[in-house]
């Protein structure tokens, strides 16, 4: 169900119905039939839902630099609301220097919560509420100057990192 003010990371029409996008997404029928809890496999549509990323400088779809699932453009964005009569894409596990960005003209936005990632970004967090006639509205969440309170293992842990968005990503501290 999809209340007032709340923040489901998805697709929306009059509902969210899932998470990212794939080469392998074909219909949101695949999205209900992933079985719950799982992990997350390196290849294929679960990994690119969680792990794809948008590029402006890519038509169709590319590499991603994260070493793992793709990069898509907002052509990949048009084709895939269109064919799905859905309004917005809602996505998130990458850092962006505001806490939120649109992409394809408005069709798709990244949200990333956690401001001053772990850290090593000068990033704003943000959140996004949704009224009942789905009109969002943003929240920002500015860093505070206190260092991280855990070490996530570093960009060579062996675990893809989400990294900055912008060709001017946050500044490391």
């Amino acid at each position: 169900m999809f209340s007032k003010s709340s923040f489901i990371p998805g697709f929306f029409r009059s509902r969210p119905a899932g998470l990212g996008l794939s080469p392998d997404l074909q219909s949101m029928e695949q999205i209900r039939r992933i079985m719950r809890p799982t992990d997350v496999p390196d290849t294929g549509l679960l990994c690119d839902l969680l792990w794809s990323d948008p590029d402006k400088d890519v038509q169709g779809w590319g590499e991603n630099d994260r070493g793992v699932s793709f990069t898509f453009g907002a052509d990949v964005v048009s084709k895939f609301l269109n064919r799905h009569d859905l309004d917005l894409i809602c996505r998130a596990h990458q850092v962006v220097e505001d806490g939120y960005e649109f992409f394809a003209k408005r069709q798709l936005v990244t949200l990333f919560s956690a401001p001053n990632y772990c850290g090593e970004f000068d990033n704003a967090g943000g959140m996004m509420s949704v009224d009942e006639t789905l009109m969002c509205s943003f929240q920002i969440l500015k860093p505070s100057e206190k260092k991280a309170k855990y070490q996530y293992g570093g960009l060579n842990s062996g675990r893809p990192v989400t990294p900055p968005r912008t060709a001017n990503p946050p500044k490391k501290r």
